[in-house]
C-alpha cells in the first residue's frame, strides 16, 4: 500500500516539473513506562508514521513532510517542494543519488520485543526499583525507574530507480535503569545504572538495582581535591560523553563552514599513537549499524584516526564533492523532510589491552574520573575548550582512595587527543552510536578546595 502511495507521489512530482524526487518514508512502534517508589507512574505506547520528499527544481533542492496519506497530502508535498526550491541559497545544493552498484549484508540481531508482554515490562521495572532500595538503608528513594522499548524501518525511494529499506536501529532495542537518592548524615547524592541491548530477557532487573544502588553510594561522602594539575582517567561512560560532545569536529560539513580546526587536516598527526577513533556502520550488534546512509549511499567501515593520525573527516555526498573526494556514506538527516547533514555512525575509540584497574595501577596517583556536567554550556565545540563539572575518585598508589565531587575539570579536548597516554579495554554503548572506553587522558587542570 505504502509502496504504491510513494510511486504516486514521484508521479506526481514529475508531472508538476520537479526534475528529480525522492520520497524518505520512516514508521516506528515504541513502548515506554517509568516507575516511582513502587508504582507505575508513567505507560505509554506509540506508533508514528512520516513521510518526507525532496526534489530539484532549476538546480534547487526543496522538501516537504506529510504524516496524512492520501490525495490531498500529495498534492500539497508537490507545490511545498516547489515553493521550498524557489527560496533555496547558495549555489551548493544536496544531490539525489541513484544508488551504489552493491551494499553490505548486515545481519539483523535478534530481539523479544514483540512477544515480551506489557505487564512483564512493567513487573521489570519495578523489580529493578525494589532491588536497588533492598541494598542498604542508605538509598533514602528512587527517583523513579524506567523500560523503554522501539523499534522501527526507514525506505527511501527516488526517481533514479533507488528503493532500499532498512530497520532503525537495526533488531530494534530495549533499555532500563533506575535512579537513586543515597543518603548518610549530612551527605546526600544521587547515582543510578541503565543498560541497553536487544532482548528484555537479557535485562536482569535485580543487577541493575544492585548495580545502581552500589554506584550510588560510592559516592557517599565525596569533597574536592585541592586546586592544580592531576593525572586523570576518565571512565568510559564520562569519556562517551565527551566523545559526544566533540564528535562535530570530525566532520567535514562542520570543517567547511569554519566549525572545526580539523579542516585540511588529513594526513596529520593529531593524537598519540595508541589513539584510533572509528566510525563503523557495519559494527555486529551495533546500535547505530546500517548498509545505507541517508542518501542512499553505501555504508562501510573506516578508522577516521588511524594510530593518532587523521585518516578522514565524515562526508555526505556534498561535503565529498566539495572536497574532491568520495563519501564516507555520513549522510544523516534529523527528520524524514529535513536536509543532510554529515553525522558519525557508531563512533568508538578502538579498546585496548588493558583494563580500568590496570590504567588506575599504571596511574599510580591521580584522579578517576566518572561524571562530567555542563557539557553544553562549558564546551566549545569549535574550539575544543572545556570546563565542565566533574565527579569521580582520589586515586592512591592505584586505588580508588576516596569520592570526589564540587570540582570543575578543565582542557582542550584536540589536546587531549596528543596527550592520551592508553586507551582501555571497556569498550561501551549504551543506547546510542557513541561510545567509549575509559582512557587515560594524561592530566587535567583540576579547580576546586578541600584537602588532597
Amino acid at each position: 500500500m505504502m509502496d504504491a502511495y510513494i510511486a504516486k507521489l514521484l508521479e506526481a512530482a514529475k508531472a508538476a516539473g520537479i526534475e528529480t524526487a525522492e520520497v524518505c518514508f520512516a514508521e516506528s512502534e515504541s513502548f515506554s513506562a517509568e516507575a516511582m517508589e513502587g508504582r507505575i507512574d508513567s505507560y505509554e505506547v506509540s506508533a508514528t508514521r512520516a513521510l518526507g520528499i525532496r526534489g530539484t527544481v532549476g538546480g534547487k533542492m526543496g522538501y516537504a513532510l506529510t504524516e496524512a496519506f492520501d490525495e490531498t497530502a500529495i498534492d500539497m508535498m508537490v507545490n511545498a517542494v516547489k515553493e521550498s526550491a524557489a527560496l533555496a541559497e547558495g549555489d551548493e545544493q544536496d544531490e539525489i543519488f541513484g544508488g551504489d552498484a552493491a551494499y553490505p549484508e548486515l545481519a539483523v540481531p535478534e530481539n523479544d520485543i514483540d512477544r515480551v508482554s506489557a505487564e512483564e515490562k512493567l513487573a521489570l521495572v519495578l523489580e529493578m526499583e525494589k532491588a536497588a532500595k533492598a541494598v542498604d538503608s542508605r538509598i533514602e528513594k528512587s527517583q523513579g525507574a524506567y523500560i523503554a522499548t522501539g523499534r522501527g524501518s526507514v525506505q527511501i525511494v527516488n526517481s533514479l530507480g533507488l528503493n532500499l529499506k532498512r530497520e532503525t536501529p537495526l533488531g530494534g532495542m530495549v533499555s532500563a535503569g533506575v535512579y537513586l537518592v543515597g543518603r548518610e548524615g549530612d551527605s546526600a547524592v544521587t547515582g543510578g545504572k541503565s543498560k541497553a541491548g536487544r532482548k528484555v530477557c537479557d535485562l536482569d532487573p535485580r543487577q541493575i538495582g544492585e548495580e545502581a544502588a552500589e554506584e550510588t553510594l560510592a559516592k557517599l561522602g565525596g569533597s574536592p581535591v585541592s586546586p592544580g594539575v592531576y593525572r586523570a582517567v576518565i571512565r568510559r561512560d564520562a569519556m562517551r560523553s565527551l566523545l559526544a560532545t566533540f564528535c562535530g569536529v570530525f566532520s567535514a560539513e562542520n570543517a567547511q563552514q569554519k566549525l572545526s580546526l580539523l579542516s585540511g587536516r588529513e594526513g596529520e598527526k593529531i593524537a598519540s599513537d595508541c589513539v584510533t577513533l572509528m566510525d563503523d556502520p557495519l559494527l555486529p550488534d551495533g546500535f547505530a549499524s546500517m548498509p545505507f546512509d541517508a542518501e542512499g549511499s553505501a555504508c562501510f567501515t573506516k578508522a577516521v584516526i588511524d594510530g593518532g593520525v587523521l585518516t578522514t573527516l565524515l562526508h555526505s555526498r556534498k561535503t565529498a564533492k566539495k572536497q574532491g573526494v568520495a563519501t564516507t556514506g555520513n549522510a544523516s538527516r534529523a527528520g524524514v523532510g529535513g536536509p543532510v547533514h554529515v553525522a558519525p555512525t557508531n563512533l568508538f575509540f578502538k579498546p585496548g589491552e588493558h583494563d580500568l584497574a590496570t590504567l588506575l595501577s599504571d596511574m599510580d596517583d591521580g584522579l578517576l574520573i566518572t561524571e562530567l556536567g555542563g557539557l553544553h554550556a562549558g564546551a566549545n565545540a569549535v574550539s575544543g575548550d572545556f570546563s565542565l563539572i566533574a565527579k569521580g575518585f582520589l586515586v592512591v598508589n592505584g586505588t580508588c582512595a576516596r569520592p570526589v565531587e564540587q570540582i570543575t575539570v578543565a582542557g582542550n579536548f584536540y589536546q587531549l587527543l596528543k596527550e592520551i597516554k592508553a586507551v582501555g579495554s571497556d569498550l561501551e554503548f549504551l543506547g546510542g552510536g557513541i561510545g567509549s572506553p575509559s582512557v587515560d587522558v594524561g592530566s587535567l587542570s583540576v579547580s576546586g578546595a578541600g584537602k588532597k
